[in-house]
């Protein structure tokens, strides 16, 4: 059965000639995004548009970066991640606001119409539990720290360990060893690394695992000294670092100590991230396809608007890719 502008209006609560004017993109309609959302759900639910092309969604998105700068100054991921959700937005139809402080945001919230979180710095249970009664439609990017209450997309950072050890292990780079940093902190509380944890399944033996401290380079070189100083000639000929930070200090370090990768031990990196190319030896790394992440949270964050009916939350993994340069070649 054909459903019609009054059906549409009854039940989303406004006047037909309202309705009518938004689903025939009347560019002169002035009303909130409120509105514009709820009429558009309740079009999607009942079905208008199972034979007609879909209007352009509208709606403003807040953009939330807990992103501590002292712990990532020397480290661009986060930075070319936001790069990457306002590359992936522009043009959407989505207008991003940034916001820096939980509270900010909280002020203003029934001015959005959604939200997408990058880092979770400074989040508490509480933040938490009062962006849900807050948000409808919640999206972490690079993070899950709530999943009863909102979606995330994250790299596949368990498959990417398990594959670099894997293409070590096939290659006779062993014994193999991982250097990483600390979890993210929420709620006062360090969470686990995927990539540590990944790897602690790996190699349950944990003189093989060194992983604390922020994702810099100064951490990197001490823990790669480190490593060194634990196995002295009995090092291990593999080696996984979780960042393309953390590795160009790991590299220093072997450098200092005469260690050469690929030669003295096969070294494989996370996050193709621009250093990668240009330090000695150039890293293999995989590749975070950010914009594919982003993309992704454009496409949640519309049919979260798209829908009134309750949906389960969505968490998903995007595959990384393998770049091969001189630290290991399989």
């Amino acid at each position: 059965m054909k459903v019609t502008i009054k059906e549409i209006a009854h039940r989303a609560g406004y006047s037909a000639s309202t309705v009518s004017r938004l689903l025939n993109d009347d560019a002169t309609l002035s009303i909130t995004s409120t509105t514009r959302q709820k009429i558009l759900a309740v079009a999607q639910e009942l079905g208008y548009w199972k034979d007609k092309p879909h209007p352009k969604i509208t709606a403003q998105i807040a953009l939330l970066t807990l992103i501590n700068p002292a712990d990532h100054l020397e480290d661009n991921y986060f930075q070319t991640l936001d790069q990457a959700v306002h590359e992936a937005f522009s043009g959407t139809g989505l207008e991003l606001t940034a916001f820096h402080q939980v509270d900010d945001l909280l002020k203003v919230a029934k001015d959005y119409q959604g939200f997408v979180a990058i880092g979770t710095d400074g989040l508490n249970g509480i933040d938490l539990e009062i962006l849900h009664r807050a948000f409808a439609r919640g999206i972490f990017i690079d993070s899950n720290p709530a999943p009863q209450y909102f979606d995330s997309i994250q790299p596949n950072l368990h498959l990417t360990v398990r594959n670099a050890y894997y293409e070590l292990k096939k290659a006779g780079k062993v014994p193999i060893a991982f250097i990483g940093g600390e979890g993210p902190l929420v709620n006062g509380q360090r969470q686990p690394d995927p990539r540590a944890a990944t790897f602690a399944q790996l190699a349950p033996d944990s003189r093989w695992q060194l992983a604390t401290g922020p994702f810099n380079v100064q951490n990197g070189y001490q823990l790669g000294k480190q490593l060194l100083k634990r196995f002295g000639k009995q090092r291990p000929q593999g080696l996984i670092v979780a960042s393309d930070t953390l590795s160009v200090g790991v590299l220093q370090a072997f450098n200092e100590a005469g260690v050469l990768v690929p030669r003295d031990l096969a070294l494989i990196s996370i996050n193709d991230s621009d250093v990668a190319k240009y330090v000695s030896a150039p890293l293999t790394t995989y590749r975070i396809d950010q914009l594919a992440m982003c993309d992704l949270a454009v496409q949640l964050i519309k049919a979260a608007l798209t829908r009134q009916a309750h949906r389960p939350h969505i968490h998903a993994l995007v595959d990384t890719e393998l770049i091969i340069r001189k630290s290991f070649a399989p």
